[in-house]
């Protein structure tokens, strides 16, 4: 599974993405994907970690990593559309990466931040899935 997502957090109220730098006594040392600019981010903040975002489907949950997967398969490992798109546009797109995504509890905001998301980490190259790829079959081989 992903270690690319790995020490990448979402903190809500800044937007953007970031990564753990260090450990401070009541907060965590951050720095932002966007500018490079560093920060605390502390308890009382909601930190989601993206190794542990799923989306919903009508069958479960798929995790971020999965869903970013498809985008990227489905781009050829380029950018996906705008997290501007229109809401149709986002639904649509959305529908061709998880085809069973659950409509009633999926929405379109959650949409444009897995589309944002994914465009920032790919322009940061942060995913590289071809990498892991190889890296898992030679696992595999070694067993």
């Amino acid at each position: 599974m992903s270690e690319m997502l790995k020490g990448i957090l979402a903190v809500s109220g800044q937007g953007g993405l970031f990564k753990i730098v260090s450990q401070a006594k009541n907060s965590i040392i951050v720095e932002s994907l966007v500018d490079g600019k560093r920060m605390p981010a502390y308890a009382t903040s909601r930190i989601s970690a993206l190794e542990d975002i799923s989306i919903f489907t009508e069958d479960g949950d798929v995790k971020l990593y999965d869903v970013f997967k498809n985008i990227s398969e489905k781009e050829d490992g380029g950018q996906a559309i705008s997290h501007k798109a229109s809401a149709n546009e986002l639904k649509k797109y959305f529908a061709e990466i998880l085809p069973d995504y659950d409509q009633d509890r999926v929405y379109v905001s959650d949409m444009k931040k897995v589309i944002q998301w994914y465009n920032l980490l790919q322009e940061k190259e942060v995913l590289n899935f071809s990498e892991e790829e190889a890296a898992e079959e030679e696992v595999k081989t070694e067993e």
